[in-house]
Parts: C-alpha cells; structure tokens; sequence
C-alpha cells in the first residue's frame, strides 16, 4: 500500500510541509521508497524486519551523538592546564558510553517488531483510514 504526503500528514494531523521534509529524509536513507505521479506515494524500502528503530532515527535526527562536550574544565577562573585534560572527561565518556547504548537499543529493534507489537486492529484500521483518504481526494 502507498500512502501520499498529504493523505500521511492528514491523518496524524501534522504538517504537511514538515511531513515532507521527513519523507524526504527517510527516502534517502532507503527506509521509504517514494513515487510521483497521480498515484505516487510511501512504501517501506525494505521489508519491515530489515529496518531498525535506529534507521529510521539516524534517517531523521543524523547519525552523530547529540551531546557535545564543551570542555568547560578547561575554562574560568578554575580552568585545569591542558596537560591535565590530555583524556576525555569523565562525562564525555559516560555520555559516550549512554549513547552507545542507545544506538544498540534501537538497533535491536526492527519495524517489523514494532508492528507485531501492536494489537491487531491497528495497522488495519490505519490502511483502512489511508484507503478512505485517498479516495475522498
């Protein structure tokens, strides 16, 4: 089933312009496949079990990790010497290490989990709703 950006952003009450900013990301990262035309829409890139939570987040937010250390050890009245600050801090390190984590988290998780975790009638009550959209364009 294929699913046009303005029947999506209807449907989950979003913008459509934002929704298509994310479409856009996740066809580039291969997690969606788009097509044009009068009957253009969304479809999985791959099968659903080929596809991690962490796909479809690194295709979104970027595969860098969000926190960034700004080294204030190193700044103020307290400032250490630089050869005090030869390895990373401690914090960097443990911030590291969550991120690590997380990305392993995530990327255990396939879509195709996370559908089978839903109770049955929701993906079908969402192809049913995106079918009816599409005809009432």
């Amino acid at each position: 089933m294929t699913a046009c950006t303005a029947q999506l952003a209807q449907h989950f009450d979003l913008p459509p312009a934002y929704l298509a900013k994310q479409l856009a990301r996740l066809v580039r990262a291969g997690v969606l496949s788009g097509t044009t035309g009068p009957r253009g829409g969304f479809r999985l890139g791959r099968p659903p079990a080929q596809i991690t939570v962490l796909d479809v987040v690194e295709a979104i937010d970027g595969p860098g990790n969000p926190y960034q250390c700004r080294e204030i050890r190193r700044q103020g009245r307290g400032a250490l010497p630089p050869q005090e600050c030869s390895e990373r801090c401690a914090l960097a390190v443990a911030m590291d290490a969550a991120h690590a984590a997380w990305q392993g988290s995530l990327r255990s998780v396939s879509v195709a989990e996370l559908i089978e975790s839903l109770p049955a009638e929701i993906p079908e009550r969402n192809r049913r709703l995106l079918t009816l959209g599409a005809g009432s364009d």
